[in-house]
């Protein structure tokens, strides 16, 4: 059995949210904030391999840890973090795609250790996953069309 379209792409008119006084959904998106234990590490991982810009870095003490920053690809934005209170390692990121076969011939390309896929789950996607050091994965999901 697989999902409905819109189970899968959060469709906002299959599903409404309450709106501002304006007429503004109020949601916009999610950022998925991993903890990893090196910042310099995780910037070489998912900037150098994955194909990820770096947007912004705090680092409040003037050392290279604790971090937090922001990257970004294609208008996806996750969040890193080695600072201890936020989240932890082997935490999982979604994040939806045009062409999971494509992205997983740049990464082997790359030299980039798949964990999962691609793989067509029985509900409905196509799915790849990678992980960093730490055992947070992103999993790279694309909906697939009905059969």
């Amino acid at each position: 059995r697989t999902l409905p379209r819109q189970h899968v792409t959060a469709d906002p008119v299959a599903h409404p949210s309450p709106e501002t006084s304006d007429n503004r959904p109020m949601l916009r998106h999610s950022i998925p904030v991993l903890q990893v234990t090196s910042s310099e590490r995780a910037q070489a991982f998912y900037c150098g391999q994955l194909g990820f810009t770096l947007e912004f870095t705090y680092r409040p003490f003037g050392t290279v840890d604790p971090c937090y920053m922001g990257i970004v690809r294609d208008g996806v934005m996750v969040h890193v973090s080695s600072f201890s209170g936020d989240g932890m390692k082997g935490s999982v990121g979604v994040i939806l795609c045009d062409d999971v076969n494509a992205l997983h011939a740049e990464y082997t390309a790359k030299g980039v250790a798949i964990d999962t896929g691609p793989i067509d789950q029985d509900y409905g996607t196509r799915e790849m996953y990678v992980k960093d050091e730490d055992r947070n994965c992103l999993r790279f999901t694309q909906p697939r069309d009905e059969p």
